[in-house]
């Protein structure tokens, strides 16, 4: 991996990590540390093959009034108001090899894929007892991680999620949102070229519209000063989805689940921007 793609990896491995809600005003401004982290996940929407990961990584969180990099985002917050606020998002999805998964054998490898883009969060309301309700409507470029960033396509994903700080140092999320892919994101998951095509795989060109319908949730832990873990878990739906028809497509619901541990080794006395 080449000098330009190690901070985009790490980046994209902070930006994967569950959101996790967290009270900025008790937080400080930087936090430098390690975080390790185990993921089982769905190749992609409808693949009936998993991927299993483990990764450790140096992490550097920073909570600037403009400037952020937290599990929240990555990139410059450009409006914040009690109501609305505008930034930078990211995520991150392991590739996996093509030889391994009999359906795609023969077919290109899907690379590593990391999404940045515009995002627009609307809060609506809730309160610290019965937890806050937002509403995220990111749109994101995703970029081959494993092939020099090449472009891939873009992915629109309006969700709403619910978060809240529990007794006992828990934090608690869960959302829910629907993604859309553009026709180059979907021909990389589900189009089969003519020169790919083979008796139980037939040809098939993808078009773009609903990718997936996604649940997620996740629960962390702040168990001392500098170490939290934390789980999360994720079930995709290709049921009603543009490429249902797919024969990449061998299943209508799959999984991801991870697991993690986070330590900070350093921590700035100054306390975050809200």
């Amino acid at each position: 991996m080449t000098c330009l793609l190690r901070p985009l990896a790490l980046a994209a491995a902070l930006a994967a990590l569950p959101a996790f809600a967290q009270d900025t005003s008790s937080r400080p401004l930087w936090e430098v540390g390690a975080v390790g982290l185990y993921v089982g996940q769905q190749a992609y929407p409808g693949s009936a093959r998993q991927v299993n990961r483990g990764i450790v990584l140096p992490w550097l969180l920073y909570r600037g009034r403009y400037l952020r990099a937290d599990n929240e985002g990555v990139g410059v917050r450009a409006v914040h108001t009690p109501r609305y606020e505008f930034d930078v998002s990211a995520a991150a999805a392991f590739g996996s090899n093509a030889s391994d998964d009999p359906v795609r054998r023969g077919m290109p490898n899907l690379g590593t894929l990391v999404e940045f883009g515009p995002r627009l969060k609307v809060n609506l309301g809730g309160n610290a007892q019965m937890g806050r309700w937002r509403l995220d409507l990111p749109v994101r470029g995703v970029f081959d991680l494993s092939h020099q960033l090449t472009y891939r396509g873009a992915v629109f994903q309006p969700g709403v999620s619910w978060s809240q700080r529990l007794p006992g140092a828990w934090t608690a999320r869960a959302g829910a949102s629907v993604l859309l892919a553009d026709e180059r994101l979907a021909r990389t998951f589900y189009e089969v070229a003519p020169v790919y095509a083979t008796a139980g795989r037939p040809a098939y060109q993808a078009r773009s519209g609903l990718l997936a319908t996604r649940l997620s949730a996740s629960l962390s832990k702040d168990v001392a000063r500098d170490w939290t873990v934390f789980g999360f878990a994720r079930l995709d739906s290709v049921a009603g989805a543009a490429n249902r028809a797919s024969p990449l497509v061998r299943q209508v619901t799959g999984h991801t689940v991870g697991i993690g541990v986070s330590w900070t080794w350093m921590r700035s006395p100054e306390p975050a921007s809200d």
